[in-house]
C-alpha cells in the first residue's frame, strides 16, 4: 500500500487513544490545566460516570478570546519553554484538549481577569467551530459531553458507572493532595458531593488535607518524613506499621507536585516496611519528591503517569532511608485503630431480652428489676439466691487479708512505682493467660502480647549483630561457574564489595559468568546460581544488591522466632517490666517481624466513657 499522510481528526483520535483512556484521564488533564493556570478553586461535575458530561470550573488566569483556537490545536502549550528538560508545570505538550475534542463535544469558556468579556469555542468530533463572545466569570470552564461518541468501539471497553465515578474520584483525591492551598469540589448525579476545603499549604495544612481526603484516622497513625540527600528532597507522611490497607490504593506520590504511579517508589516503599508489615498487607503514605526537573524525565509516558530517575539508585536509597529513620525515631506508637477495635468489642449489647419487659445495663430503664427478670439470674432454673447475712465461703478468701494472690495476678500485689507508671509503657499489674502482659500508665491500660514483643527484641539484636561486620561465610570446594548475560556480569562485579560484606564472595570468569567462590554461612546450603540470577535481576531493575540482605534478614527473623519468649511461660513482675523497658527502647517494637501488633492501649477516657462514667 503507498505511504499518505493520516487525516488531522485520525491523527488526534490516536493520540486520543494513548492520553484520554477513560473518563478519570479527562478529569486529570482539566484539573492539573486549572491548577497550571493558578486556580485557587476548582470545581468539578459529572453525569453518567463521565461519560454523559463532565465539567470543569476554576477561577485560574484564563484564556485571551485570540489563542481559544490555539488552545485546542495540538502541540500549542504556554507552558512549555525552549528547553523540553525543564518542565516546571503539570501539563505541557498541548494534546489534552485537541485530544479530548476528536472523541467527544467539547465546549472551552473563558476570561481572563482584565477581559471585558469571555468568549467561547467548541469542538464537536474533531470540528472546531468558531470563537464566540459569552458571558462569563473570570477563569476557564470546560464542558466535556458524550465523550466517546466520536469512537464508540471505545464505549464497550468501559467499566460501570459506579467503577468509572470512583475512579473520577480518586484521581481528584490524588491531585488534591498536593495542592492543600486550592479548594476542591466534585458533584453530579451520579455521587455525593465531595468538598476538600482550602488549607494552609504548610506541614500542618497538608496533614489536615490527608485527614480530608484518607480520613481522620491517617493523621492520627502517621509519621512525618523529611529528608533530603544530593539535591533530592523528601516530605510527606507514612503510617506507622500497625496502621495498614489491605491493597497499594491508598500509597500517594508526587515527583515535584505531579502524582504519579512509579513501580521505583512503589518498591521503595515496600522494602522500607519490609520486616515490619505482613506480606498481604500494605502502609499507607503520601510522599513528596523534590527535584530538578533535568534529574527527572516526566515524558516517558503519554498520560505523564511514570517518570524516569537519571539516579534510581539515588531515590529508592532516600525513600528507605527516610521511612526507616522515621519509623525509629518514632518511638513507641500503637495504632489507634486497634484500641478502637477493642472498645468496639467491649461494648454491651443494647438489644432487650424477650418477655417480661426486662433491659440489659446500658438501655433505658422502665421498670424495677425482680427476681425474676434480674439479667443477673438465668430466666430457667435460677440458682438459689445467696444468703444475704455476707459473702459466701468462697467469694470472701478473696477479701481476706494475707489470703494467697494467684499467679496471674502476682505482679498487681504491690502498687506500681510512680516512676515506673510514668514510662511509655508503665508498670506491669500482671499476666493473663501467661501470654498477654497488663501494664499500667499514668493515663491508660496498655495490653501487650508477650511472644510478639520479645521476638521483635530478639530479632533487632541479630540484625544489628549481624551487619554490624561482615558476614561469616563458607567457602565452596569448587567454585561455581554461573553463565549471565555479559550486562549482568558487570553489575555484578559493579557490586562485588556489597555481597562480600554478606558473606557472598563472587567475580567475573570471562564473558557472560561469574565464579562464586563463597556463600553466606547462616544460609547453609543454597542454589547458588538462582542466586546470583535474582541478585541480577534486582540490580538491573532497582540498581541495588538488597534481596542478598532481605535473605538473611528473613533467617534472623525465623531464628529470633524460635529464641524468643514463647507464650504460656509465666513471667515474673521484673521479668515483665523489663520487658516493656526493651520494647521501649527498640525500634520498631510496636509490630512483630510478621507486623502483627504487639500491644493496644487503651485511654483511660475511653475505658471511663465505656462503663458511663463520662
Amino acid at each position: 500500500m503507498p505511504i499518505r499522510a493520516l487525516s488531522e481528526t485520525v491523527i488526534n483520535q490516536i493520540a486520543a487513544g494513548e492520553v484520554i483512556e477513560r473518563p478519570a484521564s479527562v478529569v486529570k488533564e482539566l484539573v492539573e490545566n486549572a491548577l497550571d493556570a493558578g486556580a485557587s478553586r476548582i470545581e468539578v461535575a459529572t453525569a453518567g460516570g463521565g461519560l454523559g458530561l463532565i465539567r470543569v470550573i476554576d477561577d485560574g488566569g484564563g484564556i485571551p478570546a485570540d489563542e481559544l483556537p490555539l488552545a485546542v490545536s495540538r502541540h500549542c502549550t504556554s507552558k512549555l519553554s525552549d528547553d523540553i528538560h525543564d518542565i516546571r508545570s503539570l501539563g505541557f505538550r498541548g494534546e489534552a484538549l485537541p485530544s479530548i475534542g476528536s472523541v467527544a463535544r467539547l465546549s472551552l469558556r473563558s476570561r481572563t481577569a482584565t477581559g471585558d468579556a469571555g468568549a467561547e469555542v467548541t469542538v464537536d468530533g474533531g470540528r472546531t467551530g468558531p470563537v464566540k463572545p459569552v458571558a462569563a466569570n473570570p477563569g476557564t470552564t470546560v464542558e466535556v459531553r458524550d465523550l466517546f461518541f466520536a469512537t464508540p468501539a471505545r464505549l464497550k471497553f468501559m467499566k460501570s458507572e459506579r467503577s468509572e465515578t470512583a475512579a473520577i474520584t480518586d484521581v481528584v483525591k490524588r491531585v488534591a493532595l498536593a495542592f492543600p492551598a486550592v479548594r476542591f469540589t466534585l458533584s453530579g448525579s451520579d455521587r455525593t458531593t465531595l468538598e476538600l476545603a482550602a488549607v494552609p499549604a504548610d506541614g500542618e495544612g497538608l496533614l489536615r488535607r490527608m485527614g480530608q481526603v484518607l480520613g481522620q484516622a491517617f493523621s492520627e497513625n502517621a509519621l512525618a518524613i523529611d529528608a533530603e540527600r544530593e539535591g533530592i528532597g523528601l516530605t510527606g507522611y507514612a503510617s506507622i506499621p500497625s496502621f495498614t490497607r489491605g491493597n497499594a490504593l491508598h500509597q500517594f506520590a508526587y515527583v515535584n507536585g505531579r502524582p504519579v504511579r512509579d513501580k521505583l517508589i512503589a518498591g521503595a516503599i515496600r522494602g522500607a516496611y519490609m520486616d515490619v508489615l505482613p506480606r498481604d498487607r500494605h502502609a499507607v503514605t503520601a510522599l513528596f519528591l523534590s527535584l530538578d526537573p533535568a534529574l527527572v524525565d516526566v515524558n516517558v509516558h503519554p498520560a505523564k503517569a511514570d517518570v524516569r530517575f537519571r539516579d534510581p539508585g539515588l531515590v529508592r536509597g532516600l525513600i528507605i532511608g527516610a521511612i526507616r529513620q522515621a519509623l525509629e525515631g518514632a518511638g513507641m506508637r500503637a495504632s489507634t485503630s486497634g484500641a478502637a477495635a477493642m472498645l468496639e468489642a467491649f461494648r454491651t449489647p443494647q438489644a432487650p431480652p424477650a418477655g417480661n419487659g426486662a433491659r440489659y445495663p446500658g438501655s433505658r430503664y422502665t421498670g424495677g428489676w425482680s427476681a425474676e427478670t434480674s439479667p443477673s439470674r438465668p430466666l430457667e432454673h435460677a440458682a438459689a439466691a445467696p444468703s444475704a447475712s455476707g459473702f459466701g465461703e468462697a467469694e470472701q478468701v478473696a477479701f481476706d487479708v494475707g489470703a494467697a494472690v494467684s499467679a496471674d495476678a502476682r505482679a498487681a500485689a504491690d502498687e506500681a512505682p510512680a516512676p515506673l507508671a510514668r514510662h511509655p509503657l508503665g508498670a506491669a499489674r500482671a499476666q493473663v493467660h501467661e501470654n498477654y502482659i497488663v501494664a499500667q500508665t499514668e493515663d491508660s491500660l496498655v495490653i501487650v502480647d508477650q511472644h510478639a514483643a520479645h521476638e521483635r527484641l530478639v530479632y533487632e539484636a541479630l540484625k544489628q549483630a549481624i551487619h554490624a561486620q561482615p558476614l561469616p561465610s563458607q567457602m565452596l570446594l569448587m567454585p561455581e561457574i554461573v553463565d549471565v548475560p555479559e550486562e549482568d556480569a558487570e553489575r555484578l562485579a559493579v557490586h562485588a564489595g556489597f555481597l562480600a560484606r554478606l558473606g557472598l564472595g563472587l567475580e567475573r570468569f570471562g564473558p557472560g559468568a561469574v565464579a562464586v567462590r563463597e556463600t553466606p554461612a547462616m544460609l547453609g546450603e543454597i542454589d547458588a546460581a538462582a542466586l546470583v540470577r535474582d541478585l541480577a535481576d534486582e540490580i538491573a531493575e532497582n540498581d541495588t544488591a538488597e534481596a542478598l540482605k532481605e535473605r538473611v534478614d528473613r533467617i534472623a527473623a525465623t531464628m529470633a522466632c524460635h529464641g524468643s519468649v514463647r507464650s504460656g511461660r509465666r513471667l515474673k513482675p521484673e521479668e515483665m517490666n523489663a520487658l516493656l523497658r526493651q520494647m521501649e527502647a527498640t525500634p520498631g517494637s510496636g509490630t512483630c517481624n510478621h507486623g502483627r501488633p504487639t500491644y493496644i492501649e487503651l485511654k483511660l477516657a475511653d475505658i471511663d466513657r465505656l462503663f458511663g462514667r463520662r
